[in-house]
């Protein structure tokens, strides 16, 4: 069994912690700023500025490039996973928020909505089918095996 002060004492894993922790703190500070009220429910909560997904993973991402060089594939999958988590704090995440902003608006308004409230439809298709998820990872699997 791994001993967990190994895993703690990962410059990478203490890197991209760090910046999860201080991204979380200025969530907090930046609403207590501006909202003139306390709230440390923010400091474990998604979503704000500055995204801590963001954060962790280009800590993560700096320090692998810091530590063991540009070049190397371990380099390359660290910019890859902080695309694609960037890629969805910016767009899947996104789009879930401005869903649950128009259902908690329904709610609040029912009766009230006319149709140009309506002009700007949400985009449907968030996900993939476990089927396009499939195929994907074969394309991805075939253009590693030939690069």
């Amino acid at each position: 069994m791994m001993n967990l002060h190994v895993l703690f004492c990962n410059p990478i894993i203490n890197c991209g912690l760090s910046a999860w922790f201080l991204a979380q703190a200025v969530k907090v500070v930046l609403y207590a700023f501006l909202a003139r009220k306390l709230d440390l429910g923010r400091f474990v909560s998604s979503g704000g500025m500055p995204s801590s997904h963001s954060a962790l993973v280009v800590a993560c991402t700096t320090a692998i490039g810091r530590l063991y060089g540009v070049e190397g594939p371990l380099f390359a999958l660290a910019v890859m996973v902080s695309v694609v988590v960037m890629y969805d704090a910016c767009n899947v995440r996104r789009s879930a928020g401005d869903t649950a902003r128009l259902v908690n608006k329904l709610l609040e308004h029912m009766e009230q909505l006319t149709a140009e409230e309506f002009a700007d439809r949400l985009r449907e298709v968030m996900g993939h089918t476990p089927l396009q998820v499939l195929v994907g990872a074969l394309l991805g699997f075939g253009v590693g095996l030939l690069i």
